[in-house]
């Protein structure tokens, strides 16, 4: 069930899943795997099967809704009232209410970017990172030429530009699809699954039109390197056919995080982790914050 919780001025909503199984540690908590989604997403992306799978450890995995998605704090459509800094502020605040200790934080796309600056900004609040389907938050090397996004994605940006926002849970099902085989790779889409999420998603939504109220925000007012600043044990996870952040986005986000692995994942696109990558992504995530170990309050 989801939950309010009031962080930074604002209420997210909020939902934890828990599963101590047999394989769970006898030590105490396994500490908590705060999942962010990338822009304009709300939580429910976060398949549950998939929070399920990573809580099999003995962790906690929380997933929210950042602003304007879900049943988050939401502003009118075209007016936000806050910028990236601010969606770092909640996160780290989400982590400080969970009252843990430190965080296994796992961020996609846009949420990876968060997760980075919390990383740099705040490494009390992280006790081990990983990154899915994003890019470095830092400026590009000159010397380093990054590929940009795939032709018939920029074709499909247009086509975004002018979608209204749906009025209906079978237009909300239909964009989510299209967007689905847009940003996707070369796994196979379960289109009942899909349908689930979406459905969830229009349901529980204050006003779905809000979500792109996070195209509008700007980046962080730090403009100093802060990559080389982060500690946090690290885990970049990157699909072999991103058609946003091509893989090369992936390579060079883990060489320049210190110590940085990386988890490449064939057939994976822009996109959350659906259910034929997990054989390769959970156990991935899992081996990483074990390692790390477990967090100190």
């Amino acid at each position: 069930m989801h939950h309010r919780v009031g962080v930074n001025g604002v209420d997210l909503s909020v939902e934890i899943f828990s599963n101590e199984g047999p394989d769970a540690p006898r030590g105490g908590p396994a500490g908590d795997i705060v999942l962010v989604p990338g822009a304009s997403s709300a939580s429910d992306w976060w398949d549950p099967g998939f929070c399920s799978a990573l809580s099999s450890r003995g962790h906690r995995v929380v997933r929210y809704d950042l602003r304007d998605t879900g049943e988050s704090t939401t502003r009118p459509p075209g007016s936000p009232d806050y910028g990236g800094d601010d969606l770092v502020a909640d996160l780290r605040g989400l982590v400080a209410v969970l009252g843990r200790g430190p965080a296994h934080v796992a961020g996609l796309s846009m949420g990876g970017a968060l997760a980075q600056q919390l990383a740099a900004e705040h490494p009390g609040s992280v006790a081990s990172l990983t990154l899915l389907s994003t890019t470095a938050i830092d400026p590009s090397d000159p010397a380093e030429e990054l590929p940009g996004i795939t032709p018939e994605l920029e074709e499909y940006f247009e086509v975004l530009a002018e979608r209204p926002a749906p009025a209906d849970r079978e237009s909300a099902f239909r964009a989510a699809l299209a967007d689905e085989r847009a940003f996707g790779g070369t796994l196979p889409i379960d289109v009942d699954r899909l349908r689930a999420i979406s459905d969830s998603v229009f349901d529980r939504s204050v006003d779905l039109a809000a979500a792109g109220n996070h195209g509008m925000l700007g980046g962080s007012e730090s403009e100093r390197p802060r990559l080389a600043r982060v500690v946090a044990p690290t885990l970049v996870v990157h699909g072999t056919e991103d058609p946003l952040f091509p893989l090369e986005h992936g390579r060079s986000l883990a060489r320049r995080i210190r110590g940085a692995r990386l988890l490449e994942v064939p057939g994976l696109g822009h996109q959350f982790p659906p259910p034929p990558s997990w054989d390769v992504i959970v156990p991935g995530i899992l081996r990483h914050v074990a390692a790390a170990g477990a967090p100190r309050p």
